[in-house]
């Protein structure tokens, strides 16, 4: 009599099973149909260094170091070499142990050529690390701080009033939200911009109420949902007489940027 009770038991704490599971997706979809959500894709688009940035004394004095150790321990180098056996061969002569005669043909001696090499090296000037961008305090300029990540921030409206955001556009059925942040860069500049994407997930996520005046049925507030993209090289400036805009270091995004936005995006911005 055991056995079958116990095939009883087992049949309804598996049929209990299943319904709590069918009931927990009831519930699941029920919620995400009657969200009251806006989605929207955000782009985080990064100017990289253009520039290293300037060594600390720590750093230049291991930097020092290291060359002293690589120049005991390395060979000579064709140049050198050359050098030497120049060397060698003016001493034989002027021993008169060598009788080879040139037959008066022109010999650029190794010296020649580094008297050449040092005065192509004072006419170089090599561009400043001050831009003029730097010097007028020009935010809007992709010219700046050349040695830092840059990143680009715009004003947009919200509700009745404009405030500083990363650029970002509203998602539409049917697309994905990388898609959406894409169709943000195309919207942004009005042309294609050459952006690569940093992979197809998310960098950082931000939520928030809408203020009451704004809430209606389908939008009570909005999950902003940030991909980070690498601006490439050579690339047009933005138009400044349409579009608000700067680019900014990490630490200037707190002159634009509301507090609970700030720390969000602060998450995933890192200066290497």
């Amino acid at each position: 009599m055991a056995a079958p009770s116990h095939r009883a038991l087992f049949g309804v704490l598996r049929g209990w099973s299943r319904g709590a599971r069918g009931g927990c997706r009831g519930l699941s979809s029920s919620g995400a149909a009657g969200s009251k959500w806006r989605l929207l894709g955000a782009l985080c688009l990064q100017r990289p260094p253009r520039v290293t940035q300037a060594m600390s004394p720590l750093e230049k004095e291991m930097a020092a170091l290291v060359g002293e150790m690589d120049l005991e321990k390395s060979l000579y180098s064709d140049h050198e070499i050359r050098c030497l056996a120049e060397e060698e061969r003016m001493k034989r002569k002027k021993d008169k142990f060598d009788d080879d005669d040139d037959g008066g043909k022109e010999i650029v001696l190794a010296q020649d050529l580094e008297d050449a090499w040092e005065q192509k090296l004072q006419k170089f000037t090599p561009a400043p690390r001050i831009t003029d961008a730097d010097k007028d305090g020009d935010r809007t300029s992709l010219n700046r701080k050349l040695d830092q990540n840059l990143l680009l921030l715009v004003k947009q409206k919200v509700g009745n009033r404009e405030i500083w955001l990363l650029p970002q556009a509203e998602w539409q059925d049917g697309e994905t939200l990388r898609a959406t942040a894409e169709r943000a860069l195309v919207e942004l500049s009005g042309q294609h911009w050459e952006a690569k994407f940093l992979g197809n997930a998310p960098c950082g996520f931000y939520k928030y109420k809408f203020p009451r005046v704004a809430r209606t049925d389908t939008g009570a507030g909005a999950k902003v949902f940030f991909f980070k993209a690498l601006l490439q090289p050579s690339q047009p400036p933005l138009p400044k007489e349409k579009l608000d805009h700067v680019w900014v270091s990490k630490e200037e995004l707190v002159d634009y940027l509301k507090p609970e936005y700030h720390s969000q995006v602060a998450r995933f911005l890192v200066d290497l």
